[in-house]
């Protein structure tokens, strides 16, 4: 299953979420992938990539290269970057996805990711896509290729005005080119428990119908000493509480119950 992670608003921890899901899928014995297409490349040095090393396998070179009647120029198996944990790679981010976009979007490259994903599909239980914090060409890619959204929420009023625009944005994409995406969910990301205006918040977004997924991930220095580190939650910090919020999080994902099922069956 292919969850991508977005929201246009930045700063509500999309890379934070992304990776940590990803790693909590990966420590549970899935075969995990994640995709960092934002140019920042948060995801990718987070699991320890540097994106400034030189490298003709990361994501611009996925959608850079070209491909015959029968197959793309590189194999597509070989993008996919082993990480330092056990189940888990990456296909890293590029400084090149900036000045690369708007040659890519007058090729008509926006479903090259899904194509690419369609091949990989079978050698990975769960993907996991990192997007831009902006509806460009590439977070348009990840949601063409994805089958399930979360939507990083972090309980201010301009994150709610930022939502519905959003959600809005994600529903013309949707019938215009991918009816298979559906979304999972509004992530809660770094909650104050003590504060009575973010359950406001989170009430009102609840009043319009949409999915609020629990439990709410809490505020904690711990998230920034796991990026310094370079080592996700569940492997740096792994009886937290918000490790423990992350662990939860993902046993709610279609992404968890599918792959239950497939244990139970076999």
């Amino acid at each position: 299953m292919r969850t991508i992670v977005f929201n246009q608003k930045g700063g509500v921890g999309k890379s934070s979420i992304t990776v940590n899901l990803a790693a909590v899928s990966a420590s549970m014995g899935l075969k995990t992938l994640v995709i960092d297409l934002d140019v920042q490349g948060n995801s990718s040095h987070y699991l320890g990539y540097d994106i400034q090393q030189k490298s003709d396998k990361t994501i611009a070179d996925l959608f850079d290269q070209t491909s015959s009647w029968f197959s793309f120029s590189t194999p597509i198996k070989d993008f996919p970057h082993k990480t330092a944990h056990e189940n888990l790679d990456v296909i890293p981010s590029s400084p090149r996805l900036a000045a690369m976009e708007n040659d890519l979007e007058r090729r008509y490259k926006i479903y090259k990711l899904r194509e690419a994903l369609d091949e990989l599909q079978p050698n990975y239980d769960c993907i996991f896509i990192d997007s831009p914090p902006n509806l460009n060409f590439y977070s348009k890619a990840g949601l063409i290729a994805a089958q399930r959204l979360l939507i990083p929420f972090d309980c201010d009023s301009f994150s709610q005005q930022a939502l519905m625009t959003l959600l809005d944005n994600l529903a013309e994409l949707r019938d215009d080119h991918n009816r298979d995406l559906e979304l999972e969910g509004i992530v809660v990301n770094m909650y104050n428990s003590q504060a009575r205006f973010p359950q406001q918040i989170i009430e009102s977004v609840k009043a319009l119908g949409l999915p609020v997924l629990e439990p709410y991930l809490p505020q904690s220095v711990k998230m920034k000493e796991s990026h310094f580190e370079q080592s996700p939650m569940i492997f740096s910090h792994p009886k937290h509480k918000l490790t423990q919020s992350f662990i939860e999080l993902f046993s709610k994902l279609e992404v968890a119950k599918a792959a239950e099922k497939v244990k139970a069956a076999s």
